[in-house]
């Protein structure tokens, strides 16, 4: 198993997370960004740089994650690709993507997406503080016990 983290909108707090994660563990934790992110030096812990563009990093950890994979990211297009390649994708604010549940979140989305396009304002995500940090420990633990 791996966990592949979409870098470049990770927040710092979940990225803390999963570093403290891969060293009590050994699991690998990739990083996949545009952007270099200074990362702490460990074996178990590496960093992807991949072009400039929209969906490059997207396309690299939905190319390179495997079906025991667990991908952390806010994208839910992304998090289509990997559920269907057969691994599971968590939110920064704890939500897991699966099977079970990636084609109503994805069309709900999608539907976000159009009422944007027309100038509907749809409002956006809530701030970004401890309960969510808490949520996403709380799950990416319980995912990590189910998998051993």
């Amino acid at each position: 198993m791996k966990i592949w983290v979409d870098g470049d909108a990770c927040p710092k707090g979940i990225k803390e997370i999963l570093y403290r994660v891969s060293a009590r563990t050994k699991i690998a934790v990739i990083f996949v960004a545009n952007q270099y992110l200074h990362l702490p030096q460990s074996n178990t812990i590496e960093m992807v740089q991949v072009g400039d563009g929209p969906d490059v990093a997207d396309d690299e950890i939905a190319q390179r994650c495997a079906a025991e994979d667990l991908v952390i990211t806010a994208d839910i297009p992304l998090a289509a690709r990997v559920v269907e390649k057969g691994a599971v994708a968590l939110d920064p604010r704890g939500t897991l993507y699966d099977a079970n549940n990636i084609g109503q979140i994805l069309d709900m989305r999608n539907f976000m997406d159009e009422l944007r396009g027309t100038g509907v304002p749809t409002g956006g995500p809530s701030g970004f503080g401890a309960k969510e940090r808490q949520k996403f420990a709380n799950e990416l633990d319980r995912l990590l016990a189910q998998r051993r």
